[in-house]
């Protein structure tokens, strides 16, 4: 709009485009669509960036895909991905679609190989025999209990 009030002031289109710092031909081309369409010929017509590569529904059913309870690797994500879709992200432009949805990576607790199958079962007895519930019978009516849990 700079440009075109400038014109309007008795500028050159040359003066006026320097005055705002756009070359010949843009302001050739900006006289144009101000001729031909006023301050609406001005206005951008891009729609608004590059298409998107999963449609809404796509992204969906992609997230519910994930949200299943299967554990996923990054790699697995982009697999699945290439594999269903036919397209492929940027991981770091995947983990901001993903945050953005709502989704966050979480790493999984891991299993202890060392751990007994009945480890469960197992604090709950030691707990109840440190704490004085066990069954058994005890010279002391109120034990003193000493004992560090992390």
């Amino acid at each position: 709009m700079c440009f075109i009030k400038n014109f309007y002031q008795g500028d050159t289109r040359k003066q006026a485009g320097r005055r705002v710092g756009v070359s010949r031909s843009t302001t050739r081309r900006w006289a144009r669509v101000w001729n031909d369409g006023g301050p609406e010929g001005l206005r951008p017509s891009f729609g608004g960036g590059r298409p998107m590569k999963l449609t809404p529904a796509q992204f969906d059913e992609f997230c519910d895909i994930l949200e299943e309870g299967r554990p996923w690797t990054p790699q697995a994500i982009h697999a699945l991905i290439e594999d269903r879709y036919g397209v492929t992200y940027h991981p770091a432009h995947l983990s901001r679609k993903l945050r953005a949805a709502g989704m966050n990576y979480a790493k999984p607790l891991p299993m202890d190989p060392r751990s007994p199958a009945d480890a469960d079962e197992t604090l709950a007895e030691r707990l109840g025999q440190a704490l004085g519930e066990d069954d058994h019978d005890t010279e002391e009516d109120d034990p003193i209990v000493l004992g560090f849990f992390r």
